[in-house]
Parts: structure tokens; C-alpha cells; sequence
């Protein structure tokens, strides 16, 4: 059944209740890219989950931005220890990635559930995903609360990169780093076609 894209369904917040307007807002906000952040509890134990409400939050000084929904481990270890690592979550990943969002209890390490080889960081506690292809080391620069969930601020103080997905700029190529993001429902998506267009300047008379 073909509709009208000039026609449009209402949804209001306040009547579709919490749960299934965050539905909504995660089919519709997509492609997301996804913060897989590791950090360590006071105990010892290495954690690690994806978080797929994550961006860049400023330039100078470099801070990357994730929000837990809940309380989460990663949140309470965020709190405790103030550092953390968040890597990038590539397609030849895409399983471990999925698997280390299972609501395992706190003292059972993500790391081990999903197989994954940890790898010494260098600026912070925290272990880094020796697999995955980019780790930010960060340090926390804050917190903001709302409603249920928590905005982590993170300012970066380390980046290590595969060497091998730089391309001759220095920089690091999509095509070589081949990330997921996440969708709505249970969906993902994978790197596909590349579209570049330069920003048109502004010519003054």
C-alpha cells in the first residue's frame, strides 16, 4: 500500500508513553554510530557495552559524548574511577559487539563472555579491545542528568589507531575501518556506499 509523503501520522509523547516513543526516536535517528566503552569497576572487572547514543561533543579540548539509559556498570564505574575507553565497532566485530550488550551481572566481565583479547591503554585503567581498529582513551569531564538517563563527557587524552586503517593522509579510511551502526528494532547497518560532495564557501560581493 503506497502512502502520500505529504500526509503525515501524529505520535505525542505524552499519550504513547516513555518506551514506545524511544521506539520511535531510534527508527527514526539513525544511522547511529556506536560508542563500545570499556572501563573497570572498583573491584577489578573489566567492563564493556555498546552505547549507541554517542557523538562528538567539542574540538579543543577534544570530548566525545555518550549517554547511559539507566544505571548501567558502565556508568557506576564511569562515577567511581573517572576514566574509560571507547573504541569503534566494526563489521568483523558485529557479533562480539552485540554480545557484550547482554545484561551480564557486575562482576562478570564482558571481555571473557564475548572472547574478546584485552590490551594495556596507555593513559588510562581501563583495558583497550586489542581487535578493534580505533581506542579513545578518555578521562571524564563531566555528567549531565535527565530523567532516566546520564550524558558521560569524556575528554580524549589518547587515540590508538590500526596502522593499517590509515590512509595516505594520516587519517583514518572508512572503507578500511568498515563500521556498524545501529537502527531501529534489532537492526544494524554496514558499511556501504560513499557519497562526497565539498561545502560550497561563501563568496562575500
Amino acid at each position: 500500500m503506497r502512502h502520500d509523503r505529504r500526509v503525515r501520522t501524529d505520535f505525542d509523547p505524552a499519550e504513547l508513553g516513555s518506551r514506545s516513543f524511544y521506539r520511535l526516536l531510534t527508527a527514526t535517528i539513525l544511522p547511529r554510530p556506536i560508542a563500545w566503552v570499556s572501563t573497570t569497576s572498583e573491584d577489578g572487572v573489566d567492563n564493556l557495552a555498546p552505547h549507541s547514543f554517542f557523538t562528538v561533543a567539542c574540538v579543543d579540548p577534544p570530548i566525545v559524548q555518550f549517554t547511559s539509559v539507566g544505571r548501567k556498570d558502565t556508568l557506576r564505574n564511569v562515577e567511581a574511577n573517572r576514566e574509560f575507553v571507547v573504541h569503534l565497532t566494526p563489521e568483523d566485530l558485529f557479533e562480539q559487539v552485540n554480545a557484550t550488550g547482554t545484561n551480564y551481572p557486575a562482576h562478570h566481565s564482558e571481555f571473557d563472555a564475548a572472547g574478546l583479547e584485552r590490551e594495556p591503554s596507555l593513559r588510562v585503567r581501563p583495558p583497550r579491545v586489542k581487535a578493534s581498529p580505533v581506542a579513545l582513551e578518555c578521562v571524564l569531564h563531566g555528567t549531565m542528568s535527565f530523567g532516566d538517563s546520564t550524558m558521560v563527557l569524556g575528554r580524549v587524552v589518547h587515540a590508538a589507531v590500526h596502522t593499517d586503517v590509515l590512509a595516505e593522509d594520516g587519517l583514518p579510511a572508512v572503507d578500511r575501518l568498515s563500521p556498524v551502526s545501529r537502527l531501529g528494532r534489532n537492526e544494524w547497518g554496514v558499511h556501504g556506499e560513499v557519497k562526497r560532495i565539498d561545502r560550497v564557501p561563501y563568496e562575500a560581493d
